[in-house]
């Protein structure tokens, strides 16, 4: 059933988005309810850190994964497991532990406009991250002030830091979004969303505890912002972080505690009934 089709049946008199707060809550946590499955995870990139069991791997693989999540969703998953593949589907010890050798090996790997600069300096990151603490969240929460903890603050200082190494490429900074551009930094809050979101479904991993499910941000692209306009859920044409906050805003009065699980039902929307193979 489609968008338009879904929202008709329950108010079958207008094509116009719901104007009932109660019809639309029951309507997205319906939505929730049929795209938060397990079915989910293999039509998605993130099977590809469903494919570990270890959590430095998951987040490793987790974050290329979700850096490589623009365009066709079944290339990002090949893409994200030739990747997996090179670094021997130990990407924790790979990036521990390589050769010279071993990096020669990913010279052949590219995804869109991400290339083997980008990739080395990745792992040169998760060489020295990983040298000195045990998970990538403290790389999102090490700055955190006590008083202000918000994940707009968290995105920025991550993005400071992953940059923070002698020699970053500047060409990389283009992969790695930041607040502090304006950007909805979708890719990111995806990431988020996956590492610290946490049911009873499996979908999403909960490994992560600093960060809290109500403080995550919508990962906003287009096709989220084309439905979140049809539900009259936002109402800001750019695709940009103070869009994603009015939207998350406007979600968290469904769910004041999990906002961002609305994410599988705008997605599902968006890009599923839509017969989209694109994100």
């Amino acid at each position: 059933m489609n968008l338009l089709n879904s929202l008709n049946s329950l108010n079958p008199k207008t094509n116009l988005p719901l104007t009932s707060l109660q019809s639309l809550k029951l309507f997205l946590d319906k939505k929730v309810a049929e795209y938060n499955q397990p079915f989910f995870i293999d039509l998605d990139p993130i099977c590809i850190p469903h494919s570990f069991t270890k959590q430095q791997d998951i987040e490793i693989s987790g974050f290329f994964a979700a850096m490589f999540a623009w365009g066709n969703r079944k290339a990002i998953i090949a893409k994200s497991r030739t990747l997996m593949e090179l670094m021997d589907n130990v990407p924790h010890e790979f990036c521990l532990h390589h050769t010279k050798n071993d990096l020669k090996r990913l010279e052949v790997f590219k995804h869109r406009t991400f290339n083997t600069t980008d990739l080395l300096y990745f792992i040169t990151f998760f060489k020295y991250h990983y040298t000195n603490h045990d998970s990538l969240e403290s790389a999102f929460t090490n700055q955190w002030s006590i008083d202000s903890k918000d994940v707009k603050q968290a995105i920025s200082a991550f993005h400071d830091y992953f940059f923070s190494l002698r020699g970053a490429p500047a060409r990389t900074k283009k992969h790695i979004s930041t607040p502090e551009r304006k950007s909805a930094c979708k890719r990111i809050n995806m990431f988020l969303r996956w590492m610290v979101r946490q049911d009873k479904n499996g979908v999403d991993f909960g490994l992560w505890k600093q960060i809290q499910p109500h403080q995550l941000v919508m990962p906003l692209d287009l096709h989220v912002c084309r439905v979140a306009k049809k539900l009259n859920l936002l109402n800001r044409n750019n695709t940009d972080w103070q869009a994603a906050i009015e939207l998350t805003d406007q979600l968290k009065y469904f769910d004041a505690k999990d906002p961002v699980k609305y994410d599988f039902a705008l997605f599902g929307m968006g890009v599923m009934e839509g017969a989209q193979a694109d994100i």
